[in-house]
């Protein structure tokens, strides 16, 4: 029989091991199936709200708790790290000759990071565990590419809540948290599950500009700028295109509008997040000239290599047609003869949207005056 009071100190002690490795907040959630979050995912992937991810719908049976993936869980350790921006993640909205890109994404691979982090904490938590009589465990890391419900697990585990924006809302760490999990043979008791502190507000959803919430808490991905940006292959629907601005991988709108946002302390941001120089403010020129060697290069190390050199440009040239500048117009117009079917259609629409504004309005012209019947 294992010592409860055993395991209440080796969760004080794992709150203050992920501290020390970078994590902001931590939490226990319990392994098992919780029917309503299940069911709520069933009726999302069953609306097609998912769009083109269909990993999702693959592996739903998976997804649908923990121990649907992993039978000897019996705990979930939900952990957060921060990546709070130190300045304004709106600021280049102004700046529509540069591409605008998600502020999660403008430094290191949170992937790599976070991953590295789990790995760590996973391994102390074996040892400690045989050190204080508990034998030898169970461990397994995720972040974000396993079939894990992340989100409602972190709100389960007391970390926050999942907003009206669907994403982690914490008091502390407003809305710029990366989520981890790790899964553990270890019985520990769960924490409080986050309480709902959105109330009235509706910022993140007057925020969006293409109506990706067809209600509070729930995001239809097909109409998200993010989705489109990073998973929708093939060109992006007309509709979208103008609205998207100079967004080229991700959208801030709705996380950057959240009111908790101000709570949080870009202090605690994990210091690899912190913006590459090239990622902050890149110019669209630059960005429309890339090859697949070019963009390899200049996205190593970024979360953005996984969507490909051409991805990239298709997103560019929405952002060149959206930008006003003809000089960005001879590029467009070579892009039209890309080998990528997107890409050449997306430097069709540019060129069409960049071509009246390279046209000097002409003086006002009079009809001609009729000659004098006299």
């Amino acid at each position: 029989m294992v010592n409860a009071g055993v395991i209440v100190e080796l969760k004080a002690a794992l709150d203050a091991e992920a501290k020390a490795l970078g994590f902001a907040a931590c939490g226990i959630a319990a392994a098992g199936e919780d029917p309503v979050r299940a069911a709520r995912l069933a009726e999302w992937l069953g609306e097609g709200k998912h769009g083109q991810m269909a990993w999702m719908e693959e592996r739903f049976h998976h997804r649908r708790s923990p121990q649907a993936l992993w039978g000897e869980a019996k705990s979930v350790i939900a952990l957060g790290m921060s990546y709070a921006p130190e300045g304004d993640p709106l600021a280049l909205a102004a700046q529509p000759t540069r591409g605008w890109i998600s502020a999660y994404a403008k430094g290191g691979d949170y992937h790599d990071t976070v991953k590295k982090a789990l790995k760590a904490l996973a391994r102390w938590l074996v040892a400690e565990a045989a050190k204080r009589g508990l034998g030898e465990i169970g461990v397994k890391v995720f972040v974000d590419t396993a079939p894990v419900m992340e989100k409602p697990l972190g709100e389960a585990a007391g970390l926050g809540w999942q907003g009206k924006h669907t994403n982690m809302v914490s008091r502390e760490h407003g809305s710029w948290l990366f989520l981890g999990a790790i899964y553990t043979t270890i019985e520990f008791a769960p924490d409080e599950a986050g309480e709902d502190h959105c109330g009235s507000c509706d910022a993140c959803q007057t925020a969006c500009p293409t109506a990706a919430f067809p209600a509070p808490y729930r995001l239809d991905a097909r109409r998200c700028i993010s989705y489109l940006t990073i998973e929708h292959k093939g060109p992006v629907a007309e509709e979208f295109r103008k609205p998207m601005g100079n967004m080229i991988y991700g959208c801030d709108l709705c996380l950057a509008a959240c009111p908790w946002n101000k709570f949080a302390q870009s202090a605690s941001a994990h210091r690899a997040f912190l913006p590459r120089a090239e990622l902050a403010a890149p110019r669209l020129a630059d960005l429309l000239a890339l090859d697949d060697a070019g963009f390899r290069r200049l996205f190593s190390g970024s979360p953005i290599k996984r969507i490909g050199r051409d991805r990239m440009v298709r997103n560019c040239l929405y952002a060149a047609g959206n930008s006003g500048d003809v000089s960005l117009l001879a590029q467009v117009e070579a892009l039209k003869g890309d080998p990528d079917a997107a890409v050449a259609d997306a430097a069709e629409w540019a060129a069409r949207q960049l071509k009246p504004a390279a046209i000097p309005s002409a003086a006002p012209r009079h009809p001609p005056i009729a000659p004098h019947p006299g």
